[in-house]
C-alpha cells in the first residue's frame, strides 16, 4: 500500500522567458507586476520580472501559469512560513 505524504510533483516549464507553467503549488502568497511569491512543495518560489501576471491559478490541482518578462526564479525555505499558520497577507494586515 502506498503512503500518502501530501506532496505533489513539482515542475516548472519556462518558455522563452515570457511564461512559466508550474505544478506542485500550494498557495500563491503574493503577486504584483514585478514579483510573484508562491508556496510550493519544494520551498517558497519567488519569480521576479516585469509586467508579471498570474494568467491561470488552479488551487485544487496546484497549477499556476505566470506570464510577463521573467528575470529570475529563486527558491527559499518555507518552514517559517508554514509554521506561522497564516498567509503573508494576514500577517501584514493584523
Amino acid at each position: 500500500m502506498e503512503e500518502k505524504t501530501g506532496i505533489r510533483p513539482h515542475s516548472c516549464l519556462m518558455q522563452n522567458r515570457t511564461s512559466a507553467a508550474l505544478t506542485g503549488v500550494r498557495e500563491v502568497v503574493s503577486f504584483d507586476d514585478k514579483q510573484v511569491i508562491m508556496d510550493t512543495d519544494m520551498g517558497l518560489l519567488t519569480i521576479r520580472g516585469k509586467e508579471l501576471h498570474v494568467s491561470r491559478l488552479t488551487v485544487e490541482k496546484g497549477e499556476v501559469d505566470v506570464e510577463g518578462e521573467l528575470d529570475s526564479l529563486t527558491y527559499s525555505s518555507n518552514g517559517v512560513y508554514r509554521r506561522s499558520g497564516k498567509s503573508l497577507f494576514a500577517r501584514m494586515f493584523q
